[in-house]
């Protein structure tokens, strides 16, 4: 893949960021949803590419655009693409923290073609590459995970979303003498952060959303931190689902190359303020984004503070 891809898919990122915050906290989620939908497609079809929506916003004939399947793109370079126009739809309605747009591209046929489902997730840093486990009790990876980065068990933050399929989980991570930060939404950005130095994020433990986990094992393997991912399917329709997408094991253990391959690019941009990235802030005649952007082949990340002037406007 192009290099300069990274750059091009981060205006694609902006323009959904820039169009969906300006209906933050309007408690209107699906408008919310469908206006950064409409800004990345549009976007997207400016860019010379031909890619094709393995993980998005929906099936075909059940959402308008970025359905699984649908081909984007001006033509060009042959790319498959994970993208979530806006993680945390309900979050940027009531004005909540963590909300991003994001997309992952890699080459033809790596990423996985993830279905609606759960997965139990693990995300660290560097220093929890090899140690940590999710065939372990979480005793025993914040034991390992202190050791490495030579603290105490007490020193580390673990987040876990709020849930009450995670009350025993919580009850585990306190009775080791963690520390614990509940989230109401917002894993993916949560768990990025993880693998980020200096975030105040150690470990990011539960069962989330399976889609997000394949465009968080991207970045943090961009980011040389662990991600590990066993599907949690909540039904028969799920477990069909996974089979037909040639998983057949649910007992098995994913990492970043089981799910996006070993060659990927990233890129996000804060809609509401989080654990990763800044929102959109408006200024008269326009609105600065927060973005990141990030090369697993190169471990390069580049943060983005970009200004947009309205007067000015971009031809996405």
């Amino acid at each position: 893949m192009d290099r300069n891809l990274a750059l091009e898919v981060v205006r694609v990122t902006e323009a959904a960021a820039l169009e969906s915050a300006r209906l933050m906290g309007r408690g209107d989620a699906t408008a919310v949803d469908r206006a950064a939908g409409a800004a990345m497609r549009r976007a997207f079809h400016a860019m010379d590419v031909d890619a094709t929506v393995v993980v998005g916003e929906g099936r075909e004939g059940e959402v308008e655009g970025l359905y699984v399947g649908e081909r984007i793109g001006a033509g060009g370079a042959p790319i498959d693409v994970a993208l979530d126009a806006l993680e945390g739809a309900t979050v940027c309605a009531t004005g909540g923290a963590n909300a991003l747009s994001i997309i992952l591209i890699a080459e033809r046929g790596r990423i996985l073609w993830c279905p609606e489902t759960y997965m139990d997730k693990l995300a660290v840093g560097p220093e929890g590459k090899g140690v940590v486990s999710l065939d372990r009790p979480p005793q025993e990876n914040l034991r390992a995970l202190a050791e490495a980065k030579g603290v105490y068990v007490e020193d580390l933050t673990v987040v876990v979303l709020d849930r009450p399929r995670h009350d025993g989980l919580i009850d585990q991570v306190r009775r080791a003498g963690a520390r614990v930060q509940i989230l109401a939404d917002g894993d993916l950005a949560a768990g990025i952060a993880a693998a980020r130095p200096g975030s105040g994020i150690d470990i990011l433990l539960g069962v989330g959303g399976a889609q997000q986990g394949v465009l968080a094992a991207g970045a943090i393997m961009a980011l040389g931190g662990e991600f590990q991912g066993r599907f949690r399917p909540r039904n028969d329709d799920e477990r069909g689902r996974l089979r037909e997408a040639g998983i057949g094991d649910l007992s098995r253990v994913c990492g970043p190359s089981d799910l996006v391959g070993d060659n990927v690019m990233f890129a996000a941009t804060g809609v509401t303020n989080g654990h990763l990235l800044s929102g959109v802030r408006y200024f008269r005649g326009g609105a600065a984004t927060n973005s990141v952007v990030m090369r697993s082949r190169t471990r390069t990340v580049r943060w983005i503070e970009a200004h947009h002037r309205f007067d000015f406007k971009p031809e996405y």
